[in-house]
């Protein structure tokens, strides 16, 4: 496969986002007093490997980029929860997961006592005069009582084989290859056609269309002709080094240890695993693209792009046999950092916004952008500022939590990672863009550490009633197939090889 000149790609991408995007020469221009309508497109699962973060040399996601081009691409925006159900409770309740003490997949937002009363963001927008409209994956369970009109699940996460096709060692979920043999037969292709109807319907009030895509969420399963698209003998692992964890604690082993998903050694024992999974990744990740790409020619065609906020934005990243780890659940990059693009009238065009921001933001960012009133009590802050002016002053963190007491703080520079057990990591990230290297045992970085730590939650609730599925807790539930020794991995050396260019094995810059 041919990579790409980016900066060529990029270039001639601006030029016609341009001229077929009347948005972006209004950028600069005076505001129309009406409010304008929003698109708001979720991405289950999808990490950093698009076109626009270039997480992965060999991602295809043509309709992304054309969606950056004609807004502000966040490169350093993190998720509040590295899973689904606290991740999505947070944005859309503009709540941190240490102000509701939901942490894990349940309880679910209208179980919990701090949050089954909250106000979500489609009931503001409602109480707003907003059409509100919902369809596929936006919560994580809930969906017909917090839109005017919800489409329903498409199917979710179907269709499966009767069998798995190259995993039979995990969660049922947790398979991926070459099914089923048609686009139609996806839930995210009908959840795209019915979203396109959507977008086509005349209506008398601004309109709120939240679309949520569960590709490439677990099972990989995808067309062969996606999988086609990214020839096996070519693929590019992540970046990766052995032994990558003995420089964390023991509890940061733990919590990071889901017992749904395939063991790192399994992939390594199983020869072809690991780039048939990273293939069927990239190739989910392309044809969820290729749906985001019908939205926004429906957008287009309707008229209504001018007036239109879109907003693109994915629950949490993904690892895929980074730090030796496979899913989320955990407070290391690969699993926070999220793809978050924004277009609409008065935002600036084809730009790269490289502040650290939270999907929290969202709630207050909308809020700002549509002429509505701010909602009282929530935790984020408006993005409008970096939306006029990328790089606008902005001396906020992004904050992540995976259990009580269990923070990482993600600055321009550096982030730092507190745990429940007292135990901490700190990566220089202008350095150290994979985290290879654990900087916390070295005195010189301890003021960097007590400035990081003024900006942990003064609030840290316990584990709300109900909670449950904490399959990453230390000691919750048993493991599959059990734990790696790891006492036997220190035997082999206590000092992990400080040369990641020695060790690594191989590339996706």
């Amino acid at each position: 496969m041919k990579l790409k000149n980016a900066f060529s790609v990029w270039l001639a991408a601006v030029f016609v986002g341009i001229l077929v995007n009347p948005v972006c020469l209004a950028a600069s221009g005076p505001e129309d007093n009406s409010k304008p309508n929003v698109l708001f497109i979720a991405v289950d699962d999808l990490n950093d490997w698009v076109e626009p973060l270039a997480g992965h040399s060999q991602a295809i996601t043509p309709n992304l980029s054309r969606l950056a081009v004609t807004g502000i691409t966040f490169t350093n925006a993190h998720c509040q929860a590295p899973i689904c159900n606290p991740s999505r409770i947070s944005l859309l309740t503009g709540k941190l997961p240490s102000s509701t003490g939901v942490y894990f997949l349940s309880p679910h937002l209208r179980q919990c006592k701090t949050t089954r009363d909250l106000v979500t963001l489609p009931q503001y927008f409602a109480r707003n005069g907003y059409e509100t409209i919902g369809g596929g994956k936006i919560f994580h369970v809930e969906g017909p009582l917090e839109f005017d009109s919800y489409g329903g699940r498409f199917g979710g996460f179907g269709p499966r084989p009767r069998l798995p096709i190259n995993c039979r060692q995990a969660h049922p979920l947790w398979d991926w290859g070459a099914f089923p043999d048609s686009d139609t037969k996806m839930p995210d292709f009908k959840l795209a056609e019915w979203a396109v109807q959507q977008i086509k319907k005349p209506g008398n009030r601004p309109r709120f269309l939240a679309v949520g895509f569960y590709r490439p969420h677990v099972p990989m399963y995808v067309p062969k002709k996606w999988l086609d698209r990214f020839p096996l003998e070519s693929i590019k692992l992540p970046e990766h080094i052995a032994n990558d964890l003995l420089d964390v604690s023991q509890y940061a082993q733990d919590l990071s240890w889901s017992s749904v998903a395939p063991r790192h050694e399994w992939f390594l024992k199983n020869k072809g695993q690991w780039q048939k999974a990273v293939q069927a990744y990239l190739a989910c990740t392309a044809f969820v693209d290729h749906q985001v790409g019908k939205l926004l020619d429906a957008l287009e065609q309707s008229g209504q792009s001018d007036n239109t906020i879109v907003v693109l934005w994915s629950d949490h990243g993904f690892h895929l046999g980074t730090k030796e780890r496979w899913g989320k659940r955990s407070l290391w990059n690969a699993a926070t950092r999220v793809p978050l693009i924004i277009r609409g009238p008065g935002i600036a065009c084809g730009m790269k916004c490289d502040r650290p921001v939270g999907l929290i933001d969202l709630f207050p960012t909308l809020n700002d952008l549509c002429g509505l009133e701010s909602m009282k009590g929530i935790d984020g802050r408006s993005l409008k500022p970096l939306l006029r002016d990328p790089a606008a002053k902005w001396p906020y963190p992004a904050i992540t939590t995976f259990g009580p007491n269990n923070h990482a703080i993600e600055t321009a520079d550096w982030r730092y990672i507190t745990y429940a057990d007292g135990s901490q990591e700190l990566y220089d990230r202008r350095t150290d863009r994979f985290e290879f290297r654990n900087l916390i045992g070295d005195p010189k970085y301890q003021p960097i550490v007590n400035h990081l730590r003024h900006y942990l939650p003064q609030i840290n609730l316990p584990m709300a009633p109900g909670s449950a599925n904490l399959d990453a807790r230390p000691g919750s539930e048993p493991d599959i197939d059990g734990k790696p020794d790891f006492e036997k991995m220190r035997s082999r050396g206590q000092q992990k090889n400080r040369n990641p260019e020695k060790t690594k094995t191989s590339s996706a810059n």
